[in-house]
């Protein structure tokens, strides 16, 4: 079994790959869905020896299975928002002290003491539903704030507006966290010259805007509030942690999460570093559920494992990596 020092400690990339190989056996030993995959790839768990080696779930399988590592009782659900007619996706989380180790680790090694900050959450469809991981996180960050400035917004954007301008003009440090139409909706009603406030999208027209390349997006907003760079978060429902991005789009993990690029036609091969390809998570805080996940997002890797998310997939389906998904 795992304790969370075993993860929240790793401190070089030796360590890393030999705790993700610790935690490849244990969840193929426990995890009969992820066991069942690999043993449909013909992986067999001894011959695994390298990063590369591990199979990575398909995201799929959390909108038509139970993911889980042990046989706890389930704390919390999480869920995706998805759209009419599909599927969701839920994450089975039978121990949400790691969730929260993760996000609040996280959140001090990219931006330092929380009580520094006043934290303004403009999240309107995850609020407007149960089970966001999202809601979780931010909600908990605010409480940890200790500043009675903080807090959510709906659909009150004067109210945010008189709220935001305030506390920039008094110097009060902001984190403004918003789904990306949330904030072009704000920025249609008042555009700012601000100067101690970080702005963070966290992606996602939901339907309600026309999607946007990241570069027009963030040209958007930093005009509008502005600033010279936004800042953004990676996370999901399927994952336990979150990437950071502090401005240009380039993502970094934090020390118990990387990501791997697949080959587009190939998912068991990786590209080269700069070469476009499908985001693989190593997310070795997601003990209790599936540490190797396939995403459908499109992106690059970096050096010093930094990366860049570029879209996602045109099919639901990925493709060479989509057994047992139906």
């Amino acid at each position: 079994m795992f304790n969370a020092s075993d993860i929240f400690t790793i401190s070089s990339q030796k360590q890393f790959d030999k705790t993700a190989l610790k935690v490849f056996r244990y969840q193929h030993e426990n995890n009969a869905v992820y066991r069942e995959f690999c043993d449909l790839l013909q992986v067999d768990k001894g011959s695994v020896k390298s990063l590369a080696q591990i199979p990575f779930l398909p995201i799929q399988f959390f909108k038509t299975h139970q993911v889980v590592s042990n046989l706890n009782e389930v704390q919390q659900t999480f869920t995706s928002s998805g759209t009419t007619g599909t599927n969701t996706s839920r994450h089975l989380v039978t121990d949400v002290s790691w969730y929260e180790q993760s996000y609040r680790a996280a959140f001090t090694e990219f931006y330092g003491n929380i009580e520094d900050y006043a934290i303004l959450a403009l999240l309107p469809s995850y609020l407007e539903r149960e089970g966001s991981s999202l809601i979780y996180m931010v909600e908990d960050l605010i409480k940890m704030t200790n500043n009675a400035d903080s807090g959510f917004y709906l659909f009150n954007h004067e109210d945010l507006i008189q709220k935001l301008t305030a506390l920039d003009h008094d110097g009060q440090n902001v984190i403004l966290i918003g789904v990306t139409y949330g904030l072009l909706d704000l920025l249609e009603k008042q555009s700012f010259s601000l100067n101690n406030t970080i702005i963070m999208e966290t992606g996602g027209m939901k339907g309600r805007r026309k999607e946007m390349i990241r570069e027009e997006l963030h040209k958007v907003l930093c005009d509008g509030f502005g600033l010279s760079a936004i800042h953004s978060e990676y996370g999901m429902t399927e994952l336990l942690s979150q990437a950071y991005s502090l401005g240009d789009g380039i993502f970094e993990c934090p020390q118990w999460m990387q990501v791997l690029v697949r080959d587009t036609e190939d998912a068991l091969t990786y590209v080269e570093n700069g070469k476009t390809g499908g985001i693989n998570v190593i997310d070795l805080a997601n003990i209790n559920s599936c540490s190797f996940i396939a995403t459908q997002d499109l992106g690059k890797k970096y050096a010093n494992n930094t990366f860049e998310v570029l879209g996602r997939f045109d099919h639901s389906d990925i493709r060479g990596c989509n057994l047992m998904v139906l």
